[in-house]
């Protein structure tokens, strides 16, 4: 890199398609003070249409699946090509690929981001002895691995990655967009055909087993008949989650809107912010966490929160966010938790300190700092470096 010349930047992510890293990614590039170019292996899906409207250029490789090894030379000469100084990479199929692309292309700062390590699952999948014998294999080849959360950081540590590859970039979020808007509340409310009046629990996330949406659901049909729940996003589960609406008796209060944007982008219909708004109350029932996006979201709007895991709630002080609730259990315990904050009425939509805290100005300074760092002392030269790929 040319001195005083910004660097050339590449990220490099398994699919862009609606999920919680892929927007993220959107939304980090959007205040980065840095051009970024991005490669996705599959999926040019949404979050590629709202990047190309931002400005982004995004390359699509065409991987055909996990084990299509000719992505492996395909990306190598583009990263080459492309001349980049840093790549970073997301999500666990783009981070294996990746880091060996961008070494075999000569590439000495390498960065990649752990969204969605839990205790027993990667990315909704569960942890085998050989995933975990690739994944640090993998990790040997970057300069440092970014934890989404302390509680990532501690996960990686447990893993045997040293502590000094590992820096914490907390995700980020856009408080002005998310901030409580009366009058998307109640043209939202207006459009989805909510009855007026009625109490609304909101649910936002992936349609996947592991998130346990099943619980809002069954603990739906605990609360009185002018409770309805909202569940924002799509995936393999809609269909289950719909056959346990109807088999719990409340088929009729239950509304799935599928996925929606974070960002502006065009598409039809409320996007999440305004959904956000329109709700009472936000149920995160998921076991398990990296970080906890939806519910710092539903914090950043002002409303309470009942959660199972929120490693961006846990690893603050407990005044951080006082209308945050751990809830412990199955849809006994969050019908009992929904129906005392029901009881209680409405406070104020006011965001708490704990959504100030990740406020993505904030969480893209560091995310520099860690560039700074990791092109101020570049890895040693790769031997695979030697020969054409």
């Amino acid at each position: 890199m040319t001195p005083g010349a910004s660097p050339r930047i590449l990220h490099v992510i398994t699919g862009l398609g609606t999920g919680g890293a892929e927007q993220q990614l959107r939304l980090l590039l959007r205040h980065l003070p840095v051009r970024c170019d991005v490669v996705t292996l599959t999926d040019p899906g949404a979050v590629a249409d709202g990047l190309l409207a931002d400005g982004v250029r995004v390359v699509h490789l065409g991987m055909t699946g996990n084990r299509d090894l000719s992505a492996l030379p395909r990306l190598t000469r583009l990263i080459r090509a492309g001349g980049y100084d840093l790549v970073h990479t997301h999500l666990y199929r783009a981070c294996l690929y990746g880091r060996l692309a961008a070494r075999l292309a000569g590439v000495r700062a390498i960065v990649a981001t752990e969204h969605s390590l839990g205790d027993t699952r990667l990315e909704g999948r569960r942890l085998s002895p050989g995933v975990r014998a690739l994944y640090r294999a993998g990790e040997r080849l970057g300069s440092t691995t970014i934890a989404v959360s302390p509680t990532v950081a501690g996960r990686l540590g447990r893993w045997g990655v040293p502590a000094p590859r590992v820096e914490v970039v907390p995700n980020g979020i856009d408080l002005d967009r998310f901030r409580f808007d009366p009058v998307a509340r109640h043209r939202t409310r207006r459009r989805l055909g909510l009855p007026e009046g009625a109490w609304v629990v909101g649910g936002v996330g992936r349609l996947a087993a592991g998130k346990r949406f099943d619980v809002l659901v069954r603990a739906l049909a605990r609360l009185p008949a002018d409770c309805w729940l909202l569940l924002v996003g799509g995936g393999p589960e809609e269909h289950a989650l719909r056959r346990a609406a109807r088999s719990a008796g409340v088929a009729d209060r239950v509304l799935l809107t599928g996925e929606r944007p974070y960002l502006p982008d065009g598409s039809p219909g409320p996007d999440l912010p305004s959904l956000v708004s329109a709700v009472d109350v936000l149920g995160s029932p998921s076991p398990q966490e990296a970080f906890g996006l939806a519910v710092v979201e539903g914090l950043a709007s002002g409303l309470p929160v009942v959660y199972a895991s929120c490693p961006a709630v846990e690893d603050l002080p407990p005044d951080a966010a006082p209308g945050a609730r751990r809830v412990r259990g199955g849809a006994a315990e969050f019908g009992a938790a929904l129906a005392a904050l029901r009881a209680a009425g409405p406070g104020p939509r006011t965001a708490p300190p704990a959504a100030r805290h990740y406020c993505v100005t904030r969480s893209a300074a560091q995310l520099m700092d860690v560039y700074a760092s990791v092109l101020t002392h570049p890895l040693s030269p790769a031997p695979q470096e030697a020969g054409p790929v």
